[in-house]
């Protein structure tokens, strides 16, 4: 693999170890998933305790009330698990008009969907874990209960939420939000030891009873109760009733490699549609053509995600049409000189918080959770520490669209584990958090690394653009000026973001196959790290 060593000049070298990795967006959450290989564990205990460590150490991007997808690379096999929840059986479009509600509200009761990460953390742990899941949630329990500093990036996005919150959230059911998320009543400042008594006793509670005091035990009975309260319509019921699915991930071939997503409802077919679609170009370094033709392809994919997407049985396009050489060449044909609106095309007759792992024995693991916009719904079940997530906002009420809001659905999804193979052999899992940006951080990492053989480090660091809809790019402070000169001169509308705008936060692990040996690559937009053995 040539772009393990390419010589690109990059903020950070990449890192290499042999005996195990976990790559994060916060140091303690890594050193949590370190410990745990230290322990016995191997990569799927690392990545439950990396990932209940996060909920803990990141609440500004994922909770115990969130979702979660993985990608298990497990002797020389590749599992998948959607753990993304369903819509509440008492939902409607009907039961939302009765409650005064002619939209989805992003806040509140209302957008809350049945949590999948614990469950997550549950099935993995049962099928494939070395550890019990009280000795893999103790570094969780221990963050939670002990308190940590808060780091820079996280204080900074805390702070945000925060003040966005104090004006906007002011009713009765935000009140526990406040009470979790402050300090003596007021906002964290960064460095400040923060705690979360609530949080370590639901972990404790999820370890113990391998989930079932989440989904049918007391913290079942507090969830329904708050409902109950606020007239919300998550119940008991709806907890106890959910199962997360095993699923066959899906691929698509690019240029020697093979690129795996979880199917949908999640929108990782969105990335692999995008590359299915690319494909057909003879990429250029640095080169404005280039970039062209990748902003259109991906402005054609994700056309056709949002229009398309969302529970794969109720999809009205296959998937394996979407990912057919045939679907590509003809929306790669489309592709002209000039930045263009794309429309869906026509249907022929007849769908956050990243982490990746690696243990010495070859197993690997793609695993992603979110509670969605930040803080998720603004919900926290109050002395629990579980902050709810809002999917259920993504649900369409046209009743025509793919996506329309039915009781028990599980909603087009964001969140998108990702994974590389060679030759039927694991190269490693990669992933960019970050709502929207996903795919197209997929999209471009991919890209760097196969067409470019940039190294891990080097492939995330590279400046990155995000189409924003219509005709409109968004690119980071320290794009190429040149490149946005030629693209507006394409007709694309180039906005620079000052303020650094959000393009996503990404990870990778790649293994060398000859040698085993690990190379990782973290995030420099957020307090990512990595932690070797």
């Amino acid at each position: 693999m040539d772009f393990l060593n390419y010589p690109f000049a990059s903020k950070r070298n990449t890192v290499i170890a042999n005996r195990g990795m976990v790559a994060t967006s916060q140091p303690l959450a890594a050193q949590a998933g370190l410990d745990i290989l230290k322990k016995g564990g191997n990569a799927v205990d690392a990545a439950i305790a990396t990932a209940a460590a996060l909920t803990v150490v990141e609440p500004t991007s994922n909770g115990i009330g969130g979702d979660a997808f993985a990608l298990v690379w497990m002797k020389e096999e590749l599992f998948g698990l959607n753990a993304s929840g369903p819509s509440a059986k008492s939902i409607s479009k009907e039961a939302l008009a009765e409650r005064g509600f002619d939209k989805i509200p992003m806040h509140g009761v209302i957008p809350v969907t049945v949590p999948g990460a614990p469950s997550a953390w549950v099935a993995l742990s049962k099928r494939f874990g070395k550890l019990p899941l009280t000795e893999v949630l103790a570094p969780a329990i221990s963050y939670a209960e002990e308190g940590y500093p808060i780091s820079v990036t996280l204080g900074q996005n805390w702070q945000n939420g925060y003040k966005k919150y104090k004006t906007t959230l002011t009713s009765k059911e935000f009140d526990a939000w406040f009470d979790t998320f402050s300090i003596n009543g007021r906002m964290p400042e960064i460095g400040e030891v923060w705690r979360s008594p609530g949080h370590a006793d639901t972990l404790r509670k999820i370890a113990e009873t391998n989930g079932e005091a989440f989904y049918k035990g007391e913290i079942a009975d507090k969830i329904e109760d708050f409902m109950k309260q606020h007239n919300g319509f998550i119940s008991k019921e709806d907890l106890a009733s959910y199962k997360p699915e095993w699923v066959e991930p899906i691929k698509v071939h690019y240029k020697g490699y093979d690129v795996w997503e979880i199917p949908p409802n999640g929108q990782g077919i969105v990335a692999q549609m995008a590359l299915n679609i690319y494909k057909q170009a003879d990429p250029k370094w640095q080169d404005a053509d280039t970039l062209h033709q990748q902003i259109e392809a991906m402005k054609i994919a994700y056309t056709d995600g949002k229009a398309f997407v969302t529970e794969r049985n109720q999809m009205p396009v296959k998937v394996e049409t979407l990912l057919s050489p045939a679907y590509g060449e003809s929306r790669f044909s489309e592709i002209t000189d000039t930045a263009l609106e794309p429309k869906p095309f026509d249907i022929p007759k007849g769908g956050t918080v990243y982490l990746a792992t690696a243990d010495a024995e070859g197993n690997m693991v793609s695993f992603i959770q979110s509670n969605y916009m930040g803080f998720g719904s603004g919900i926290v079940i109050p002395e629990t520490g579980v902050a709810l997530q809002n999917r259920g906002y993504d649900f369409s009420l046209d009743e025509q669209h793919p996506n329309f809001l039915q009781p028990s659905k599980r909603t087009y999804h964001t969140i998108i584990p990702g994974f590389l193979t060679k030759d039927d052999k694991a190269v490693g899992p990669f992933g960019v958090m970050g709502g929207y940006m996903q795919p197209q951080g997929h999209f471009q990492v991919v890209t760097n690394t196969i067409d470019f053989h940039l190294n891990p480090q080097a492939a995330l660091d590279m400046p990155r653009w995000q189409w924003m809809g219509e005709k409109r790019i968004d690119v980071e402070p320290h794009f190429p000026n040149y490149l946005i000169q030629a693209l507006e001169r394409k007709g694309h509308n180039i906005h620079v973001t000052v303020d650094g705008g959000s393009f996503g936060r990404g990870q990778i692990i790649w293994r060398d196959q000859k040698t085993g040996v690990l190379y990782g690559g973290t995030e420099p937009r957020t307090d990512g790290s990595i932690a070797a053995w």
